[in-house]
């Protein structure tokens, strides 16, 4: 099951990079990971840096993919977005988006939708 996930996982972020590749996102960094955790995507918006966290889903058992972002999650994210900053010596506007990639149970892409401000309160 965990490689079967991990490929799905993986999967996902690529429709979330072909997807924010052509809204005009420049993809800087995939899978970026330090000790504490891992940021699926780092990309430039313009002037604006936007770590990305892609939750795929396959059928709705799981829950939706937003309903995976939870608060811990949410304050891992803004954990992990901080250390990147300091760790690359950027002071720069960012942001932490989502995007949920949805699949029905055979497989075949319902949807893939970018969800800009995704988490806020840091």
């Amino acid at each position: 099951m965990g490689n079967g996930r991990k490929q799905l996982g993986a999967w996902g972020e690529g429709v979330a990079a072909t997807r924010l590749e052509a809204e005009g996102y420049r993809i800087v960094t995939r899978n970026w990971r330090c000790r504490q955790g891992e940021i699926d995507l780092i990309a430039r918006a313009g002037e604006t840096l936007v770590f990305i966290e892609v939750k795929t889903r396959r059928g709705r058992s799981m829950g939706s993919p937003e309903e995976a972002l939870t608060p811990q999650k949410s304050r891992k994210l803004i954990q992990l977005a901080q250390l990147y900053l300091a760790e690359h010596d950027l002071d720069v506007d960012w942001r932490i988006d989502l995007v949920a990639v949805e699949l029905d149970t055979s497989g075949k892409l319902l949807r893939c939708e970018h969800i800009p401000n995704a988490v806020l309160g840091w």
